[in-house]
């Protein structure tokens, strides 16, 4: 091969690459796989889009020897390209389908990841050690952190003054930081 395959037809490199030239395969693959892969993120994901013109690129030089295009290249290509994202689309829509049904059957609470079971622990831990928090405190605590209330309209409602309810809270943290120190760094 005198020239540079880089410089052929499409037909040429076809006609090559169906007689097991290498460079012809590199000269098609380098010529459209970043046109492919932009094709084929009009239809799929980022992560799906290489995996799926690696294959058919893969699927081209495994079958040159027996491939038969009746249309240019460059059409067989992206027509190939536009079935695999097709397919790869059903495929996501029947994974999302059979994750939907099992996540109705068996309930989303035994459906949680790892993280989601340290997550549940830690709110279980974070309500016991409020719950064991002398009322006074724990009244003060709840009522600033999950009612948004001001120190001052603490004071009013428990009848105490603002610094005492400052204290309330300070010590309410204290002892919340105590009980839940093996969830905090050091």
């Amino acid at each position: 091969m005198e020239k540079s395959n880089l410089t052929l037809e499409d037909k040429e490199l076809l006609s090559l690459l169906q007689e097991g030239d290498k460079r012809a395969f590199s000269a098609i693959f380098h010529k459209y796989y970043k046109p492919l892969c932009d094709y084929a993120y009009q239809f799929v994901s980022f992560e799906d889009v290489e995996e799926i013109v690696q294959d058919i690129m893969l699927w081209l030089w495994q079958n040159h020897d027996t491939l038969i295009i009746r249309t240019s290249l460059h059409s067989y290509l992206y027509k190939a390209v536009h079935l695999r994202c097709l397919t790869r689309i059903e495929q996501n829509m029947a994974k999302q389908r059979m994750e939907n049904r099992y996540m109705k059957r068996v309930g989303k609470e035994q459906y949680l990841l790892p993280e989601d079971y340290q997550t549940e622990e830690l709110i279980n831990r974070i309500r016991h050690a409020i719950d064991r928090l002398p009322d006074k405190f724990r009244e003060a605590f709840v009522m600033h952190r999950f009612q948004d209330r001001s120190y001052k309209e603490i004071a009013e409602k428990l009848n105490v003054s603002p610094k005492t309810v400052d204290y309330r809270i300070q010590q309410a943290l204290k002892l919340l930081r105590e009980d839940l120190k093996e969830y905090f760094p050091v």
